[in-house]
């Protein structure tokens, strides 16, 4: 069982990720990137995810995780963009979540995975929505895109992910 300090630590590094992420969201929601595909995102706000999975236990990670995504989507979106996050976020989350348990591809593998799986929770989330399955004609872009951007977010991650740890254990 942690200490009162530490879990005083964890408390409060659940505050600052929740409002990185949400800061993360919003620098995203300003500055698209547009490559001339709908929908493609760095997705910032999940390097934040990715960090809590590896410094905190996972009730802290999804909770990160869920709340950033409510609050982003009451923000800067509206019901079905909150929808598509959700979809895409829960997904992502439980994929990460047991990779990160097993150790089997390290945080490159894991943040991959996890993008991946984000545009897959969201190509289900359209299919539902359009009610057709023409949705998934765009899973090779978005296979791609979500590669390439879990890329980005896990050397970024695994850089934070050791400055995060030495925080919590002072």
């Amino acid at each position: 069982m942690p200490s009162v300090k530490s879990k005083a630590r964890q408390v409060a590094l659940c505050g600052l990720l929740v409002a990185l992420a949400f800061i993360l969201s919003y620098v995203e929601a300003l500055v698209p990137i547009n490559l001339g595909i709908p929908g493609v995102k760095l997705g910032l706000a999940n390097l934040v995810v990715l960090i809590a999975l590896y410094t905190l236990d996972l009730r802290w990670a999804f909770t990160i995780s869920v709340v950033r995504i409510v609050l982003a989507g009451l923000t800067f979106g509206g019901l079905f963009s909150m929808l598509y996050s959700l979809a895409g976020g829960l997904l992502s989350f439980v994929v990460m979540a047991l990779l990160s348990r097993k150790n089997l591809l390290g945080t490159v593998g894991v943040s991959i995975c996890g993008g991946v799986a984000h545009n897959i929770g969201q190509l289900l989330m359209a299919m539902l929505v359009l009610e057709t399955g023409s949705v998934w004609y765009y899973f090779p872009v978005l296979l791609i895109s979500g590669s390439v951007a879990g890329v980005l977010i896990s050397l970024l991650g695994g850089w934070m992910t050791g400055r995060v740890r030495k925080f919590l254990s002072r």
